[in-house]
């Protein structure tokens, strides 16, 4: 009787293994994820060609990704890249240290480094809608924009260890000074050896000679710039850029 069971299994088994051959293959959840939507997959990958700068002279976020900045910015993501940055910032800092003679100095932009613009931002769709140089004057005027906290913690370490701090910004002096001035002071900006901004010389000029121009100057005058950070990258290019430039994100604008 067994031996002519065993053959009868023998056959069962080849079947069933013929058909598992045939079968789709199983996904385990852990190692094939579903694949994100093409247009949560494309500003992912849009972002991360601003942030590269390879994404460049856009006018706006593109209008099928207002949404997924938008999330972005006020999600948690945003405050959680900022904070990788300062991390290394802090890293970087604890292999120097700062020469007696009080010429090592460190810069920062202002818009979306210190200061924040989100709310502003946040009225015209995250970058969705053109750029409008009198819209954001009035708001700069209105010195309401409240300090990244990462970036004020960063900025009071330089002060305490020694290093002197210069803000270079291209908001216009001759209008925007005073809001300005007032509103790093209540956003805890104190100490910063001297906040420079565009005369009416530089006008019409371009951000990155702008602000190239302006860090040479601190340079002849015997300044090291041990470090440079901004949202932009036209914050950290050009001449005298510094020993590390650290660019913070920011997929709302680009400023050439």
């Amino acid at each position: 009787m067994m031996q002519l069971i065993r053959p009868i299994w023998e056959f069962l088994i080849l079947i069933l293994a013929n058909l598992l051959s045939q079968a789709p293959a199983m996904k385990m959840p852990g190692f094939y994820p579903y694949p994100m939507p093409y247009y949560t997959s494309y500003c992912l990958s849009w972002r991360v060609g601003v942030e590269a700068n390879n994404v460049r002279y856009f006018h706006t976020v593109p209008p099928q990704c207002v949404t997924y900045i938008e999330n972005y910015m006020l999600g948690g993501q945003y405050n959680s890249d900022v904070g990788v940055v300062i991390q290394q910032i802090f890293a970087y800092l604890d292999e120097t240290v700062p020469s007696d003679d009080g010429k090592d100095a460190w810069i920062f932009d202002v818009d979306d480094t210190c200061l924040s613009n989100v709310m502003y931002y946040g009225n015209k769709r995250f970058g969705g809608v053109p750029y409008d140089p009198m819209s954001f004057k009035s708001w700069a005027e209105r010195g309401m924009c409240p300090a990244i906290p990462a970036v004020l913690g960063l900025y009071r370490r330089l002060l305490q260890s020694g290093y002197k701090v210069f803000l270079i910004t291209g908001r216009d002096e001759v209008t925007l000074r005073l809001s300005t001035t007032q509103n790093l002071f209540m956003q805890g900006f104190l100490g910063y050896e001297k906040l420079i901004m565009r005369n009416p010389l530089y006008r019409g000029m371009g951000a990155a000679m702008f602000k190239s121009s302006m860090r040479k100057q601190l340079v002849d005058e015997g300044y090291r710039i041990r470090g440079n950070i901004g949202d932009q990258w036209s914050d950290l290019m050009g001449d005298c850029s510094g020993d590390r430039t650290f660019k913070l994100p920011n997929p709302m604008y680009f400023v050439p």
